[in-house]
């Protein structure tokens, strides 16, 4: 009897026990992070910035029950939910606490127009030897390698004394070829293992090979960069910086396209599947009570005014749900990243020039250089000057109120 009772505790106990759906390498939310947030946002701005930017068609429906005065956030299995009082009024309402400042709240120390700004540049992904494990590294015959990590950090550093010299504090996540995370792939095999069963997907051992090399640069990477920027620099915005590319096939003989465009990426458009990873829904509703939105879109319209005036290029378009446009423009878009949602302030994730296009292939080959060369008959800067400069010049523009 008296087993049949231990019996009957463990198996209901082990029903009452929360357990909590996380995405690779993610930490369990603590959800008291959110009582500051408490009465900081009325019910009307909450449930437009949840339904038109973070989640729209109904994604949060269920996990996140909007009433009159309260929020009701899902948290993990079997525990009661988390409750977000509202502001009776925009008046009434609490300051928002956060680490960064407005456009408006920065007062200059001089007279140049990023005086006082703090700015953190995060070069993407990695390159060196790691740019064949990230998949950003392409060769045709015996041309210089494409290595997209190489490429964002040297626009990086010439974007550094720009910035500098109207005012800017700047700050790099990382300034060379090497990753900031002291993880390695060989240390994530049971974590690989264990997202392979997340995806229903069989556990060979060239499988755990790629699977713990992605959740190394994918994951750990991205989440020790942004334990970065909100702990150590914690910046007034931050500058994702990437280049693009179309699929190029095979990748021991890519292909060259004639595609070429520019785009932008706020952060948002969480799917129904990712709000239900409890870590996602966290981590969303950290962005939405920071109040981000805005002055990402406000900083990355300059930014898409100057860029599109320097390079001439068309924008890229989403087809799908898996991104939304921002406002009436084509360049803007909303997206749910990784590298884009964990920093906690304003972020611009930009993305110009497909790198194996025919054009922006011969430019890369070019290297970086002084003055103009001719491509196809037209006069053209460095790619990597093209690139820094409309980006200061958007940030300019944007801070002097210009």
């Amino acid at each position: 009897m008296r087993t049949y009772h231990f019996l009957l505790i463990l198996f209901f106990g082990s029903l009452s026990v929360a357990t909590a759906k996380l995405t690779p390498l993610a930490p369990k939310p603590d959800w008291h992070v959110l009582d500051k947030y408490q009465q900081t946002i009325t019910r009307k701005e909450f449930s437009d910035l949840l339904n038109r930017i973070y989640a729209p068609s109904a994604a949060a429906k269920g996990l996140i029950d909007v009433t009159s005065q309260e929020a009701k956030i899902r948290t993990s299995e079997g525990r009661p939910p988390y409750v977000l009082k509202f502001a009776a009024t925009t008046a009434s309402a609490r300051p928002v606490p956060k680490y960064w400042r407005r456009r408006s709240e920065i007062k200059p120390v001089t007279s140049r127009p990023l005086s006082g700004v703090k700015i953190a540049i995060d070069p993407g992904h990695i390159g060196g030897k790691w740019a064949k494990i990230e998949e950003r590294w392409f060769q045709i015959g015996k041309s210089k390698p494409v290595v997209e990590g190489d490429m964002t950090l040297q626009v990086a550093k010439f974007l550094i004394p720009r910035l500098e010299t109207m005012g800017a504090e700047v700050s790099l996540t990382r300034s060379n070829a090497e990753p900031v995370t002291g993880v390695r792939p060989s240390q994530l095999r049971k974590n690989a293992a264990a997202s392979l069963r997340e995806k229903g997907e069989k556990a060979t051992r060239q499988s755990l090979k790629i699977e713990s090399e992605r959740l190394f640069y994918r994951a750990s990477e991205i989440r020790k960069r942004a334990e970065i920027v909100n702990g150590r620099i914690k910046p007034d915005l931050v500058l994702c910086l990437h280049f693009n590319a179309e699929g190029w096939g095979n990748p021991a003989k890519p292909s060259l396209v004639d595609k070429n465009h520019l785009h932008f990426l706020l952060t948002g458009a969480w799917s129904r599947k990712e709000l239900e990873y409890e870590d996602q829904r966290f981590e969303m509703l950290i962005k939405l009570l920071n109040r981000t939105y805005l002055e990402e879109k406000s900083a990355t319209k300059a930014l898409t005014k100057s860029m599109v005036a320097a390079t001439k290029l068309p924008p890229f378009i989403y087809h799908g749900p898996t991104a939304v446009r921002v406002g009436n423009s084509d360049y803007i878009w909303a997206r749910n990243l990784l590298a884009n949602r964990l920093f906690e302030c304003p972020v611009i994730y930009v993305e110009p020039y497909v790198m194996n296009s025919r054009s922006v292939f011969k430019r890369i080959q070019a290297g970086d250089y002084a003055g103009r060369k001719s491509f196809g008959g037209q006069l053209q800067p460095s790619i990597y000057r093209e690139y820094a400069d409309s980006v200061a010049a958007g940030l300019s523009k944007y801070y002097s109120g210009r």
